[in-house]
């Protein structure tokens, strides 16, 4: 099936993930991401917000 991922092809990305970061550089790294994700939604959160309310 072209498309669907098995148990072994997602054991080959977290051993490259594991290789390429590392272990202890992992933690930080996915929360750089997670930060990443909210300061984005924050952002769109903002968008919708009406042009005459102020910001503070």
């Amino acid at each position: 099936m072209m498309g669907s991922f098995s148990l072994m092809h997602w054991m080959v990305v977290l051993v490259l993930v594991l290789l390429l970061f590392g272990a202890g550089k992992l933690p930080s790294v996915m929360g750089d991401l997670a930060k990443g994700v909210k300061s984005f939604k924050s952002g769109l959160k903002d968008e919708d917000e009406p042009p005459g309310k102020a910001l503070s």
